[in-house]
Parts: structure tokens; C-alpha cells; sequence
């Protein structure tokens, strides 16, 4: 059983928005954190936004200011609200959560030991 499973990604030209939602089973859901992360072709994965048990939010430098990271705690699901797309946001976007708070503090920046993943979606920005 898959315990977290995206959707939401495409092909969109540069200055467009997508939403991508990250819908999760109960136990993936209640983790200390949840976050986004994406590998971009040649790329290694990287931490994008991260949201944690408390509401507060990190973000990448990359994308501050034009991602905004958020959950709906009813529905178990995870979004990420992406304005103003350039080529360079081009990846598969996954999402990951963990329980460890030494884990999403020490780890947001590649997401080494999250313990829980998505199969991802792909986001593709022309110019």
C-alpha cells in the first residue's frame, strides 16, 4: 500500500502555476514533517519546501516568494502552490515525511533518511 501519492504535475510554459497534492495515508500523515522535494534531470534530489507538525514552513532560496507549501489536515493532503515557473523548476517532484524531528531539520536540504515517499510527478517548464 502506497503511502503517499502525488498528482498535479505537467507541462506548463514559464511564468505559468500548477498546484501538485500529495494525498497520504494516516500513518504517513502523522509525522513530525512533511515536505516536497524534486530532482531535476542531471540533477541530485534537493529539498523544496517543508512544512512541520507545528505549521511552520522552510523553503529552498530557489523558490522563495513563488512557493507556497500547505496541508489540509482534514483530508490528509499536502500541497504545493508553484507561481511564476521557469525552466529551471523542470523535475520530478516528490513528496516525504518523516517522524524524526533530527530528520527533517538536519536532512530538508536532500531528504536523506525521510522514511516515507511518493512515486513522484513530473513538472515540465518550457520557455
Amino acid at each position: 500500500q502506497e503511502q503517499l501519492v502525488e498528482s498535479g504535475g505537467g507541462s506548463v510554459q514559464a511564468g505559468e502555476s500548477l498546484r501538485l497534492s500529495c494525498v497520504a495515508s494516516p500513518y504517513a500523515w502523522g509525522t513530525y514533517c512533511m515536505g516536497w522535494f524534486r530532482q531535476g534531470p542531471g540533477k541530485s534530489r534537493e529539498g523544496v519546501a517543508r512544512i512541520d507538525r507545528d505549521g511552520s514552513t522552510n523553503y529552498a532560496e530557489s523558490v522563495k516568494g513563488r512557493f507556497t507549501v500547505s496541508k489540509d489536515n482534514a483530508k490528509n493532503i499536502l500541497y504545493l502552490q508553484m507561481n511564476n515557473l521557469t525552466p529551471e523548476d523542470t523535475a520530478v517532484y516528490y513528496c516525504a515525511s518523516d517522524a524524526r524531528e533530527y530528520v527533517c531539520r538536519d536532512s530538508f536540504d536532500r531528504g536523506t533518511g525521510f522514511r516515507f515517499w511518493g512515486q513522484g510527478t513530473q513538472v515540465t517548464v518550457s520557455s
